[in-house]
């Protein structure tokens, strides 16, 4: 027989999409599902869960998942409070590219730190780094993304069955790193319900794709298969891309030689990678594993000779036992632990060499009932070491350990409900030194972070409501934040951490509202966030020898190298800044219902904008999105289903001291799509195109474009067409 997600079975479907199957590391879905709950107060609303760009949604979606947002909504309510967005199925399919961070650029309130092609991280509310908290089916998703924007997420849009965008702090849960918001990729790697009956049987999925734009050749497959006790899973992937093509004539440099191209030089690359895993059941729950690995190769565009190998292997437990009766309701506990490598090669010669490897472990429980109070209570504990061996190591190796207790309540009321929760944090970062780099100290430092939001939702009339949500949280800073000192030759910096910053510390109000009627609805939520220590990367004026880390070495005639040696280049000195900083926003979404009957037509409307001050100086933050402006015509009519849309970016001329404005532009983009059967297959075939004006574009919040590389713009026209098959 077919496995439930074939017949539309909600919580367990495994969506592969085009050029593979579905990835991202699996194991910790649910633990978040539940630990969501800290996360809700903060971050989840169904109100708003609108996409961006919504695809096709009268159409029928063979394995598709349930519209709620399980990551913010662990106590299965059918409200959440704060703004959230979900994307699976269809709707991820046509908005999917080669990166995370373009994934989800557009959704309101998320953008993109786009560094080329390859590397991209989602920026939320104007936040990014660190204070975005990147998770595998709610556990830690391990890589060092965060320290350098040429480093890639290891969580490829290729291989990711769902993806749940929690906008707001999500400390409660994730810890005070998540106060910009959570991004959760799922898959289904471990099972978390029976697929199959006492019967037993298999399916399984196949994706193929080809693009115009990066030559993109993609492909995956996926198997599961057992009965009503255990359930077992493989699926493999792969995505090779080609130089991507854009509007414009840049210079690159090839075998030592100048040329000019109209693609993004050294913009190609290669990601493979799979998982087997699978799960036994029993009458109060489940125990599962799952062994996953992820490769890539590619160019970081900044530097036409350089190109990074990736890898990163993870294994993964995770168990739950429910209906226990009694005080306790459930119990859930996960555990990972990642291998993660990149070498950075210089041509044929290998560079510098970044090393992460950590574990994560959850537990969480859920309380009986006391009259309308539901909640649940956690234990997290994280650990990682980090090194760093080459001309590029700008920070030390280093130790970070953290243990966090959280709890989270919500009371329902016959008008709405309130949620509260707060989270207590022991944070331990060690400077370890290199025994190759005399530049690095060692040195520790003890943070004692502590959280807490309260939250509230009124029904204030049918088909309306109102939320709101405060929330003061605490961060430890990183330890690139403390201890870096060196050449960050990706950004063209000198990058220089200070051991004696203090906890960065916010408090942040969200006001929503939302209305829903049939296929009818809007959402819109104003918001602000401010900070007492933010901790931003922010220009000293100072200069240092890339070589010699000389600081201010002569340069009379101001050709960024040091009289006195030409081959030491001057960088610009960057250093890790506690400031007062305020950031406000809105973000907005709706869909209209023009055409109802056999045939559907949609209008899709989305909009944001955020304003982001350092209040020491009344300077603007760097690298903040503009303010954004979209729409979508979305048809549907039986098996067919098509859409035209664009997305208006505004002139970004609120920068930074020394930074680069930047223009406004329009990017149009088409998709269609028809589903059949074959057999006992389903079958669904797409094309998309995207920049279909083939508008020249840069993006403002990318370094690339701000400050020392105004070279790699934002893709050209690009045509993908693929087939998914599910049976």
């Amino acid at each position: 027989m077919k496995p439930s997600f074939l017949n539309g079975a909600a919580a367990t479907v495994v969506y592969v999409r085009p050029g593979a199957p579905l990835f991202s590391r699996n194991f910790v879905q649910r633990a978040v599902l539940m630990l969501g709950a800290a996360a809700a107060l903060q971050c989840g609303s169904a109100s708003a869960q609108t996409p961006a760009t919504p695809a096709m949604p009268a159409m029928p979606e063979v394995g598709s998942l349930k519209d709620v947002t399980i990551t913010g909504n662990p106590l299965g309510a059918a409200d959440l409070i704060a703004p959230a967005a979900q994307y699976s199925g269809t709707g991820l399919l046509l908005r999917s590219k080669t990166t995370l961070g373009e994934t989800l650029d557009g959704v309101p309130g998320v953008s993109s730190t786009y560094f080329g092609p390859n590397a991209s991280r989602p920026i939320i509310r104007g936040l990014d780094g660190d204070r975005i908290r990147i998770l595998g089916n709610g556990g830690a998703a391990l890589d060092a993304s965060s320290l350098s924007y040429d480093h890639a997420v290891t969580s490829d849009p290729i291989s990711i069955e769902r993806i749940e965008v929690l906008r707001g702090p999500g400390a409660l849960l994730y810890g005070g790193s998540a106060v910009g918001g959570v991004v959760n990729v799922i898959d289904n790697r471990i099972p978390r319900e029976a697929l199959f009956d006492e019967k037993g049987g298999m399916g399984g999925k196949v994706d193929l794709g080809l693009a115009t734009g990066n030559r993109e050749k993609s492909s995956g497959a996926l198997l599961e298969g057992g009965n009503d006790r255990y359930t077992l899973h493989v699926d493999a992937f792969n995505r090779e891309t080609g130089d991507v093509k854009v509007p414009a004539d840049l210079a690159c440099t090839k075998g030592g030689a100048n040329t000019t191209t109209n693609r993004i030089c050294n913009s190609a690359s290669e990601v493979r990678g799979g998982a087997v895993g699978g799960s036994v059941f029993f009458d109060q729950g489940y125990l599962g594993a799952s062994v996953s690995t992820y490769r890539s190769n590619y160019g970081t565009v900044a530097e036409d000779d350089v190109t990074i190998a990736m890898k990163s292997d993870r294994v993964a437990l995770e168990g739950e036992v429910r209906n226990l009766g009694g005080p306790v309701q459930s119990i859930k506990g996960q555990l990972s632990h990642t291998d993660y490598m990149h070498t950075e090669f210089e041509g044929a010669t290998p560079g510098t060499v970044f090393r992460n490897r950590g574990s994560d472990f959850r537990l969480e429980a859920r309380h009986a009932r006391f009259g309308n109070l539901d909640g649940v209570v956690g234990f997290q504990a994280e650990n990682n070491r980090f090194s760093a061996d080459g001309a590029e190591a700008f920070a030390p190796y280093s130790k970070t350990s953290q243990n966090a207790v959280f709890a989270y309540e919500e009371y329902g009321t016959n008008w709405g409900k309130l949620s509260f929760g707060g989270r207590l944090e022991s944070v331990k970062v060690e400077s370890l030194g290199n025994p190759l780099v005399a530049r690095f100290a060692s040195l520790t430092r003890d943070f004692t972070p502590h959280s807490y939001a309260l939250g509230a939702l009124w029904n204030t009339a049918p088909g309306w409501q109102v939320t709101t949500n405060l929330a003061s949280t605490e961060r430890a800073p990183k330890d690139y934040e403390l201890f870096a000192q060196g050449p960050h030759v990706a950004t063209n910096a000198w990058e220089t951490g200070d051991a004696t910053l203090g906890k960065e510390k916010s408090t942040s109000l969200d006001v929503g509202t939302s209305w829903k009627s049939g296929a009818n609805r809007f959402a819109a939520n104003v918001y602000m966030h401010r900070f007492r220590n933010y901790i931003g990367l922010l220009a000293t004026g100072n200069t240092h020898g890339q070589e010699d880390g000389a600081l201010n070495p002569a340069d009379a005639d101001g050709d960024g190298v040091d009289d006195n040696d030409p081959d030491n280049k001057l960088l610009p000195e960057f250093a890790y800044t506690g400031v007062r900083a305020r950031f406000v926003g809105l973000e907005a979404s709706g869909n209209i219902r023009l055409l109802e009957g056999a045939s559907t037509l949609d209008l899709a409307l989305r909009g944001d904008m955020v304003r982001a001050t350092n209040l020491n100086n009344g300077q603007p933050l760097p690298r903040i999105a503009p303010v954004r402006l979209g729409a979508s015509l979305l048809w549907a009519s039986g098996p067919w289903g098509s859409s035209i849309g664009f997305d208006h970016s505004m002139a970004q001329n609120r920068v930074a001291a020394g930074q680069r404005a930047t223009s406004a532009y329009t990017l149009w983009n088409l998709a269609a799509t028809y589903r059949t059967k074959a057999g006992p297959s389903s079958l669904l075939w797409y094309a998309r195109v995207d920049n279909l004006t083939n508008e020249l574009a840069y993006s403002a919040a990318s370094v690339l474009t701000t400050t020392a590389f105004p070279k790699a713009p934002l893709p050209g026209r690009s045509l993908k067409v693929g087939l998914q098959a599910s049976f």
